[in-house]
């Protein structure tokens, strides 16, 4: 704020004030209204004053600046700016006492600015707060100079600061422009890139276009042929009519032909049955004397109790007649077929059957669940059963063995497999054996010994049949 210096009509009873005979004012002259000072000397003469105000003594001290005087340094400047400054304005008298202790301070550059001097190194607010509280002749001068300095110093900070900022935007319009001039030349490859896209995709057209133009020409050509063939169809078809009709005037005198085949091929089939009975008859008896003078009385044991029990080792040759008996069929119909034989002896291969009918149970529950079924087809055939598991020891708590069902296991260093092509071999020349597996092996072993293979599938059904 500007400080101003009201008319005092006691200033006669007041000590004197610095420099005032200096100025040249007569005593009944108006007194000149305070200078607008700017705000950086102001803050410097609240400040100065601020700092030297503890040191004057309590009755120099104005009432209202009294408990300022007990502030703080940092506090008494900010806060007691404006109680300070109307005291300076409105009372020469404490101006006067704190000029004398801010020149006190200031040294030679307090001198200097009472002889109304200011020297050039110095700080121009400075200069103007001193002029301002010691008020020498031309002070109003000086503090129009320091004003104007501090001015021209602002002017100087702003324009600073436009170069400042010019430079800066100066820079950002470098930038700018190189980036413009990187994304140009980008804009420029993409588009080379782009032209070259558009010249291929032109080619392509061309080539697109001569390729469909050739397509157009075959089409009309094997719509041309297609024409032509429908024609050749129609009389083909009206031809293999003609030799349709033709054919079924030689099957009607075929099926007439074969009518009087069929009667005589009747008559024929029962000469033949007459015979075969006689045949059979006849075969029969010569049985029943032979079995009666060889003596033959029922057996006890089969061949496969020989292998059960002594796992005896058979020549590997196969009879001249087990070719006889075999069969290349995986059929699973024919079991039932096979097991209606007289005196059909079944073998399976064990775990090959469990594990693929299931296997998600333990291989106790699979063997329990095998040999049960197995002891239902005994019941129901009448037949041998033999079920053939790999283990090197006999496992121990097995369920009883259903009437009918034979259950072994292999021997250590002896595969299932083998056992079962042991119990094919032993069979007589004749007797019809069934094998259950899966493994190819196994069936291509005992097809060669005679026996019947079929695949794990074909008992599996038969058992969920029962």
């Amino acid at each position: 704020m500007p400080l101003t210096e009201p008319h005092d009509d006691h200033s006669s009873a007041e000590e004197p004030v610095v420099g005032a005979h200096e100025a040249g004012e007569s005593p009944s002259a108006p007194p000149e209204p305070e200078p607008t000072l700017p705000e950086a000397v102001r803050q410097r003469i609240v400040a100065l004053t601020a700092a030297v105000l503890p040191g004057l003594a309590a009755d120099e001290v104005p009432v209202p600046l009294r408990r300022v005087a007990k502030f703080a340094p940092n506090r008494r400047a900010r806060l007691g700016a404006p109680a300070i400054a109307a005291q300076l304005t409105a009372d020469p008298l404490f101006r006067q006492r704190v000029t004398a202790r801010v020149l006190a301070d200031a040294g030679d550059l307090g001198a200097a600015v009472v002889e109304g001097t200011a020297p050039a190194a110095a700080d121009p607010v400075e200069v103007a707060a001193l002029a301002y509280l010691a008020r020498p002749r031309g002070w109003r001068e000086l503090i129009e100079a320091s004003g104007a300095a501090v001015r021209a110093e602002a002017d100087s900070a702003v324009v600073a600061e436009l170069v400042r900022e010019a430079e800066q935007r100066a820079t950002r319009a470098e930038h700018d422009r190189a980036v413009a001039r990187v994304e140009a030349e980008k804009l420029r490859d993409e588009l080379a890139r782009v032209r070259e896209e558009l010249g291929q995709l032109r080619e392509e057209a061309r080539q697109l276009a001569r390729t469909l133009r050739e397509t157009q020409a075959r089409e009309r050509k094997a719509t041309e042929m297609l024409a032509t063939e429908r024609g050749r169809a129609a009389r083909a078809a009206a031809d293999a009519d003609a030799e349709l009709r033709r054919a079924r005037a030689r099957l009607a005198e075929a099926e007439a032909a074969a009518g009087v085949a069929r009667v005589s091929a009747k008559e024929a089939r029962s000469v033949d049955e007459a015979k075969l009975w006689l045949l059979l008859e006849t075969i029969g008896q010569a049985a029943v004397g032979l079995r009666r003078e060889l003596a033959l009385d029922p057996v006890e044991k089969l061949p496969a109790d020989f292998v059960a029990d002594a796992f005896a080792d058979q020549s590997a040759a196969t009879p001249a007649g087990a070719a006889a008996r075999a069969r290349d069929t995986d059929d699973p119909a024919r079991l039932d077929q096979l097991l209606a034989l007289p005196k059909a002896h079944l073998v399976v291969d064990g775990y090959n059957v469990t594990k693929r009918g299931f296997g998600e149970m333990s291989l106790e529950q699979q063997r329990k669940r095998l040999i049960s079924g197995l002891g239902g087809i005994a019941a129901q055939t009448g037949d041998e059963v033999t079920v053939v598991f790999d283990g090197a020891e006999r496992i121990h708590g097995l369920p009883p063995t259903p009437r009918g069902v034979r259950v072994l296991f292999s021997r250590k260093g002896e595969t299932a497999d083998e056992l079962i092509r042991r119990l094919v071999r032993a069979e007589p020349a004749g007797r019809p054996v069934v094998v259950v597996s899966s493994d190819r092996e196994v069936a291509d072993g005992v097809r060669r010994h005679g026996a019947y293979p079929l695949g794990a599938d074909s008992l599996l059904r038969r058992l969920a049949r029962s």
